[in-house]
């Protein structure tokens, strides 16, 4: 409530100097008033905005404003003569129609220019190394890669690991719009998302604090592309970024559209040990296969052997003899038969 009422108050004072300027240039007071009242209202909202405050907005604006007050001028200079060859200023009230004429052109032109400039600057602000998306992420960066983390690998909790160990080289990119989203998810509801979503601000925190990786926080976002994955893509195209991810659905989405993807499934797919047909291990039998009498048992890295005639031996250990090996897209899968058990 009070920091309103300061700002109703600035608001008010802004309102009655803006007025007093305004009289002074020879505007009617009604219109002084008014005019002096939108500045108040202007004012009002910039401080709003600044709560949000953005570099690359604030330059936009600047930009935008400049432009309003240099063209405004040139439209002044010429309205002024252009009023001063017609009506004259041989006497008092010639020269008050004609600041009249010159006021109202000024303050028009001011007001459509800087909206003019404003849109132009801002729809050609990627043009500008300055608001670039692409140089803006690639400042600092410690290598030549750009890759863009999406909310499913932060959950994960393996991207922390992989980057403690120094493979991970460049930006980490992380879209504020993945965060948003990451954020929702730590206050949902539901308690396994609301534990999932918390996991992935823990592993976020960790990923920032440490040396090895380089963490950039993307301020762009696609207002009018509703869903999170769709964003990535895009901007991921914008930036010629890649995509670290585990999400199937995001991973086939961004080939469709040539965008290179980063799957920590099938980087941890590709750090498995080869197992070759005829291989012994060691195994615990854990539940009961699909298929009549098979039991299944798991290795550290979660690969599932699949053990013929094991389905009475449910908590035994035993030594296995791989058959063959299935490698799929989720994962791989190892058959084995039983040579000899463990008591």
């Amino acid at each position: 409530m009070k920091k309103y009422l300061i700002r109703g108050s600035i608001a008010l004072v802004m309102a009655a100097v803006g007025t007093l300027i305004l009289a002074l240039t020879g505007l009617s007071p009604n219109t002084s008033i008014i005019v002096g009242i939108l500045m108040a209202v202007a004012l009002f909202g910039l401080q709003i905005g600044a709560e949000k405050f953005s570099l690359k907005a604030f330059s936009v604006l600047m930009i935008g404003l400049v432009i309003g007050v240099i063209m405004s001028f040139l439209v002044r200079a010429i309205v002024g003569g252009l009023t001063e060859s017609v009506v004259g200023r041989d006497s008092p009230e010639a020269e008050k129609i004609a600041d009249r004429y010159v006021n109202w052109a000024w303050g028009i032109s001011l007001i459509l220019f800087t909206y003019f400039g404003i849109i132009v600057a801002n729809r050609g602000a990627s043009q500008f190394s300055l608001f670039s998306p692409e140089d803006r992420a690639s400042s600092g960066a410690k290598g030549p890669y750009r890759i863009i983390v999406d909310t499913s690998v932060i959950i994960d909790g393996r991207l922390a690991d992989i980057g403690a160990t120094g493979f991970v080289e460049g930006n980490l990119i992380i879209p504020r719009f993945v965060l948003k989203e990451l954020q929702g998810i730590a206050d949902s509801s539901d308690h396994l998302k609301r534990a999932r979503g918390r996991r992935g601000l823990d592993m976020l925190n960790r990923i920032q604090k440490d040396p090895n990786i380089d963490v950039v926080i993307s301020e762009d976002d696609f207002p009018k592309i509703r869903d999170v994955d769709a964003k990535l893509v895009k901007l991921a195209k914008s930036l010629n970024a890649k995509i670290f991810t585990n999400d199937y659905n995001l991973n086939k989405l961004a080939e469709l559209q040539q965008v290179h993807v980063l799957n920590i499934n099938d980087l941890a797919n590709a750090l498995k040990p080869v197992i070759l047909p005829g291989e012994m291990m060691s195994v615990r039998i854990v539940r009961e296969g699909k298929e009549p009498l098979q039991g299944v048992a798991y290795l550290d890295d979660g690969t599932m052997v699949v053990v013929n005639d094991a389905k009475d031996k449910i908590g035994q250990k035993l030594d296995v003899a791989v058959t063959s090996v299935l490698q799929k897209p989720a994962g791989r899968m190892i058959f084995a038969e039983i040579k000899e058990a463990k008591e």
